[in-house]
């Protein structure tokens, strides 16, 4: 039943980003998934002012992708240093281990530039480069709000804890005292 839902959502999410043969569909930026559209959008300085959905790659809404065996390919490609350097750590498993760990972050490293060389990956780094802009533009709290925050999150457990714990105490009294 949980391989039927995780495959359900895979097959979804695919097929709405990727449509049906591999044709990149229209998406949304990081920022426009959390904004609701202004009842005026001609309207300037509405959220967003501008179409909350833009296309990708050549400008159509269906652009086909560059090359999708080639991209197929690199990504198999980028797999061959990631399982080497696995192997090699393994297979000098008598040397020290920071030495075999750098070789591994080494092996990773390259297995990830090869695999940005795709469509894909440049997306996954399009995505990543929004996220960050966003984690940029999030207010965080000061010091003193968390501080106090945390204070009052600790006086309301141990509170709800003593409270429990009366609880707890007259229960038992009470089943003792109905049972003799």
């Amino acid at each position: 039943m949980l391989s039927l839902v995780v495959y359900r959502f895979f097959y979804r999410t695919a097929l709405s980003r990727f449509g049906v043969f591999g044709f990149v569909k229209e998406f949304r930026p990081v920022a426009q998934l959390a904004e609701q559209r202004s009842p005026k959008p001609q309207v300037g300085g509405s959220t967003p002012s501008w179409p909350a959905i833009h296309t990708c790659l050549d400008g159509g809404t269906q652009a086909k992708l560059e090359k999708p065996i080639l991209d197929k390919i690199k990504l198999l490609l980028a797999m061959v240093p990631l399982v080497a350097g696995i192997g090699v750590y393994y297979y000098f498993g008598d040397q020290p281990a920071w030495i075999r760990v750098i070789g591994l972050l080494v092996a990773g490293g390259v297995s990830i530039m090869i695999a940005l060389q795709t469509e894909l990956g440049r997306m996954a780094w399009a995505f990543r480069r929004e996220a960050i802009i966003e984690v940029r533009k999030v207010v965080w709290p000061t010091r003193k709000e968390t501080t106090q925050t945390t204070l009052v999150v600790v006086v309301v457990v141990i509170f709800m804890a003593i409270l429990l714990w009366l609880l707890d105490m007259f229960l038992a009294w009470a089943v003792r005292f109905l049972t003799g």
